[in-house]
């Protein structure tokens, strides 16, 4: 199974009626699902755990995207609840980030630790499938509120940000804020996995309204939006023509480090 879905807020229910699988890699216990949307075979992994008990930093995002290399795919296609930087990215809209800012502090964030004697170092100059991320546009073609070309501020989390790291930010380039694409999207190249984010944007970040942050309203525009996304990815699944992106040849595969 070449593909697959890693569910994060709002959406770890997902794949429930599926074939729970527990992959065993070297860094613990993963569990996926064998699953079918839309008629298409898919793998799905709740990325926060079964009743979404893990917070973003407790995450094992070294076994996740293990256990998907190791199942043999090829593509990850993983959803993000963010905040907005950008006025013109409202809370409901969907974004698809394009490169990242990485504010982690204390997450194992790569397979090539140098265990092996081999020092090896990783170009992610366009850290998100370029080939996948053009497809979800022709997916939602008939989204008005659909942005590409986004930049994902990834934060420690569990805390929302100050309104001080937001101004920072802003000035920095971010679109978006949030707390789980990285390190996963870097390990998904270490391990020549392609991998696209679609983003959807739950609230204003902090210091852009007088409001204060609350997990409860993530969780409302997730699920007032959580069918929208169901057919994004379902049309993406049914629009895809290759089982191997194209661009494995060139930039996302070019990295393998031959896992397992």
């Amino acid at each position: 199974m070449s593909i697959a879905i890693i569910g994060g807020t709002g959406v770890s229910a997902w794949g429930s009626e599926g074939e729970i699988t527990t992959v065993a890699t070297p860094y613990g216990n993963a569990k996926v699902t064998r699953w079918s949307m839309g008629g298409e075979p898919v793998i799905f992994l709740a990325r926060h755990g079964a009743g979404h008990a893990l917070p973003p930093h407790r995450i094992n995002y070294r076994a996740n995207i293990w256990a998907l290399h190791a199942l043999g795919v090829r593509e990850v296609l993983a959803t993000l609840a963010v905040g907005s930087l950008n006025p013109h990215m409202l809370p409901g809209h969907f974004v698809l980030p394009a490169q990242f800012i990485d504010w982690t502090k204390n997450r194992p964030a790569t397979f090539f630790d140098g265990d092996d004697g081999i020092v090896r170092h990783v170009d992610v100059t366009h850290p998100y499938c370029a080939h996948m991320t053009a497809g979800l546009l022709r997916a939602g073609d008939a989204l008005e509120q659909l942005h590409a070309e986004a930049v994902y501020a990834c934060m420690e989390g569990p805390r929302f940000e100050t309104a001080a790291e937001i101004h920072a930010l802003r000035m920095l380039g971010a679109d978006v804020v949030g707390m789980t694409s990285v390190p996963e999207v870097v390990l998904a190249r270490e391990a020549g996995l392609c991998y696209a984010g679609i983003g959807i944007v739950c609230n204003w970040a902090a210091g852009m309204t007088n409001q204060p942050l609350t997990h409860t309203e993530v969780l409302q525009i997730m699920a007032e939006q959580a069918e929208t996304l169901k057919q994004l990815l379902t049309r993406y699944l049914a629009l895809r023509a290759d089982d191997d992106c194209p661009c494995r040849a060139l930039g996302c595969g070019e990295a393998l480090p031959r896992l397992g």
